[in-house]
């Protein structure tokens, strides 16, 4: 059998159109993605810095601006947030800490108010869940 000597893989010309349409849509995806409703609760924690936290197993706790309570991606109620915590209390083994992840709205004293509900369940330490600061440094020469 005879094989031809010039073999050319490629007779045709580069074509950039299925490469550009290509990279049009992946742009069109991209720009869409931002639109796309992402599920959860705006919370913006104050920024601080240096706090302590804790070794201790936690449970977290949510509240909005509107006031609103969320455990375990869940809006609830006081009451239903007290049995919550209660069961979760009952479960450990160790004492829990409750973290609460509260909007720079939320009035201080529902914050105290949380904090008791927490206590009636048995949970006994709290500590609010803040931002870092972020820290500007000098430019270097």
């Amino acid at each position: 059998m005879k094989f031809p000597r010039n073999v050319r893989l490629l007779r045709s010309p580069f074509d950039v159109a299925p490469y550009a349409a290509v990279f049009v849509l992946l742009a069109i995806f991209l720009m869409l993605e931002g639109l796309v409703y992402t599920p959860g609760v705006r919370i913006e924690p104050p920024l601080a810095d240096g706090l302590p936290g804790t070794d201790q197993p936690t449970v977290a706790v949510a509240v909005d601006a509107n006031g609103r309570y969320y455990f375990a991606n869940q809006i609830v109620s006081e009451a239903q947030l007290k049995n919550d915590l209660r069961a979760v209390a009952k479960k450990s083994r160790e004492p829990l800490t409750l973290v609460i992840h509260a909007d720079k709205a939320v009035s201080y004293d529902q914050l105290i108010r949380l904090t008791l509900l927490a206590r009636d369940a048995g949970i006994h330490n709290a500590l609010g869940a803040t931002l870092p600061r972020v820290i500007n440094l000098p430019a270097q020469p």
